[in-house]
Protein backbone atom coordinates (compact mmCIF):
# COMPACT_ATOMS: atom_id res chain seq x y z
CA UNK A 1 0.00 0.00 0.00
CA UNK A 2 1.62 3.64 -1.15
CA UNK A 3 2.26 6.22 1.74
CA UNK A 4 0.65 9.55 1.73
CA UNK A 5 2.87 12.43 0.43
CA UNK A 6 2.54 14.59 3.51
CA UNK A 7 5.09 16.98 2.47
CA UNK A 8 7.47 16.58 5.50
CA UNK A 9 10.91 15.46 4.97
CA UNK A 10 12.53 12.49 6.82
CA UNK A 11 14.50 12.90 9.90
CA UNK A 12 16.37 9.53 10.83
CA UNK A 13 17.17 9.20 14.40
CA UNK A 14 19.45 5.78 15.74
CA UNK A 15 18.88 4.41 19.03
CA UNK A 16 22.92 5.32 21.25
CA UNK A 17 23.59 3.26 24.42
CA UNK A 18 21.55 1.57 26.09
CA UNK A 19 18.02 3.02 27.34
CA UNK A 20 14.53 3.06 26.58
CA UNK A 21 13.62 7.10 25.64
CA UNK A 22 11.18 7.53 23.01
CA UNK A 23 11.88 9.90 19.64
CA UNK A 24 12.19 13.14 20.10
CA UNK A 25 8.55 14.53 19.61
CA UNK A 26 6.96 17.67 18.90
CA UNK A 27 4.94 19.03 22.58
CA UNK A 28 2.24 20.47 20.19
CA UNK A 29 1.04 20.61 16.61
CA UNK A 30 2.06 24.33 16.76
CA UNK A 31 5.98 23.64 18.24
CA UNK A 32 8.50 24.43 16.01
CA UNK A 33 11.13 22.26 18.11
CA UNK A 34 11.58 18.96 18.56
CA UNK A 35 12.15 18.25 22.32
CA UNK A 36 14.75 16.79 23.22
CA UNK A 37 15.69 14.62 26.54
CA UNK A 38 18.62 13.55 28.83
CA UNK A 39 19.59 9.70 28.36
CA UNK A 40 21.36 9.64 32.17
CA UNK A 41 20.76 11.40 35.35
CA UNK A 42 22.93 14.06 35.99
CA UNK A 43 23.56 16.66 38.72
CA UNK A 44 24.43 20.30 37.97
CA UNK A 45 26.02 22.60 40.37
CA UNK A 46 25.54 26.44 40.05
CA UNK A 47 27.88 27.51 37.68
CA UNK A 48 28.21 23.90 36.42
CA UNK A 49 28.26 23.26 32.55
CA UNK A 50 27.98 19.37 31.53
CA UNK A 51 27.69 17.72 28.26
CA UNK A 52 24.42 15.98 28.42
CA UNK A 53 23.73 13.16 26.21
CA UNK A 54 20.14 12.93 24.55
CA UNK A 55 20.68 8.73 23.90
CA UNK A 56 19.91 9.32 20.01
CA UNK A 57 22.14 9.83 16.69
CA UNK A 58 20.34 11.82 13.68
CA UNK A 59 20.39 12.13 9.81
CA UNK A 60 19.65 15.44 9.09
CA UNK A 61 18.64 16.61 5.46
CA UNK A 62 21.43 17.81 3.13
CA UNK A 63 20.08 21.46 2.93
CA UNK A 64 19.74 21.44 6.88
CA UNK A 65 21.14 22.48 10.16
CA UNK A 66 19.82 21.49 13.94
CA UNK A 67 19.58 23.93 16.07
CA UNK A 68 19.85 23.03 19.68
CA UNK A 69 18.31 25.64 21.42
CA UNK A 70 17.03 25.88 25.57
CA UNK A 71 13.59 25.29 27.21
CA UNK A 72 12.19 28.89 28.51
CA UNK A 73 10.33 26.95 31.20
CA UNK A 74 13.55 25.21 32.77
CA UNK A 75 15.73 28.18 32.23
CA UNK A 76 13.02 30.50 33.80
CA UNK A 77 12.39 27.70 37.06
CA UNK A 78 15.96 26.89 37.53
CA UNK A 79 18.53 29.05 35.64
CA UNK A 80 19.39 25.58 33.50
CA UNK A 81 20.12 27.26 29.88
CA UNK A 82 22.11 25.67 26.75
CA UNK A 83 25.69 27.18 27.08
CA UNK A 84 26.51 28.04 22.94
CA UNK A 85 22.68 28.81 21.96
CA UNK A 86 21.74 27.76 19.33
CA UNK A 87 24.22 25.03 19.48
CA UNK A 88 24.56 23.73 15.95
CA UNK A 89 24.66 20.88 14.48
CA UNK A 90 26.32 20.13 10.84
CA UNK A 91 24.23 17.69 8.33
CA UNK A 92 27.37 15.40 7.83
CA UNK A 93 27.41 14.79 11.53
CA UNK A 94 26.18 11.41 12.73
CA UNK A 95 27.75 11.43 16.65
CA UNK A 96 25.34 11.50 19.47
CA UNK A 97 23.31 14.55 19.82
CA UNK A 98 24.75 16.17 23.07
CA UNK A 99 23.09 19.27 24.75
CA UNK A 100 26.03 21.77 26.91
CA UNK A 101 24.14 22.99 29.30
CA UNK A 102 25.30 25.32 32.41
CA UNK A 103 23.60 25.93 35.70
CA UNK A 104 23.16 29.94 35.88
CA UNK A 105 20.99 29.13 39.40
CA UNK A 106 21.50 29.43 42.38
CA UNK A 107 20.80 25.85 43.95
CA UNK A 108 22.11 22.57 42.12
CA UNK A 109 19.79 21.01 39.17
CA UNK A 110 19.02 17.39 39.31
CA UNK A 111 18.09 15.99 36.12
CA UNK A 112 16.58 12.33 35.63
CA UNK A 113 16.90 10.00 32.59
CA UNK A 114 13.99 11.14 30.24
CA UNK A 115 13.79 15.24 31.43
CA UNK A 116 13.25 17.52 28.38
CA UNK A 117 16.31 19.49 28.60
CA UNK A 118 16.32 21.52 25.27
CA UNK A 119 14.78 21.52 21.93
CA UNK A 120 16.19 20.55 18.29
CA UNK A 121 14.81 23.07 15.53
CA UNK A 122 15.73 21.91 12.33
CA UNK A 123 16.29 24.79 9.69
CA UNK A 124 17.02 25.42 5.70
CA UNK A 125 20.98 26.08 5.43
CA UNK A 126 22.32 28.30 2.10
CA UNK A 127 25.78 27.68 0.95
CA UNK A 128 26.93 30.83 -0.90
CA UNK A 129 29.84 31.15 -3.38
CA UNK A 130 32.66 33.61 -1.86
CA UNK A 131 33.60 36.43 -3.83
CA UNK A 132 36.57 38.60 -2.65
CA UNK A 133 36.03 42.61 -3.68
CA UNK A 134 38.33 45.13 -2.87
CA UNK A 135 35.02 47.39 -1.38
CA UNK A 136 31.23 46.66 -0.30
CA UNK A 137 27.99 48.45 -1.79
CA UNK A 138 27.30 51.13 0.65
CA UNK A 139 24.11 51.92 2.93
CA UNK A 140 22.70 54.15 4.67
CA UNK A 141 23.82 52.40 7.57
CA UNK A 142 27.11 51.38 6.54
CA UNK A 143 29.55 50.46 9.22
CA UNK A 144 27.22 51.57 12.24
CA UNK A 145 26.61 48.78 14.55
CA UNK A 146 26.31 47.52 18.50
CA UNK A 147 23.72 50.14 19.26
CA UNK A 148 24.15 52.50 16.12
CA UNK A 149 20.61 52.66 15.39
CA UNK A 150 18.89 53.60 18.56
CA UNK A 151 18.75 53.22 22.01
Amino acid sequence: MPTQDTGLADLQFLRVGDHDLALPSYATTGSAGLDLCAAHAHRIEPGERKLVGTGFAIALPSNCEGQIRPRSGLAARSGLTVLNAPGTIDADYRGEVKVLLINLGLEPVEITSGDRIAQLVVAPVSRLRLIEVEDLPSTARGAGGFGSTGR
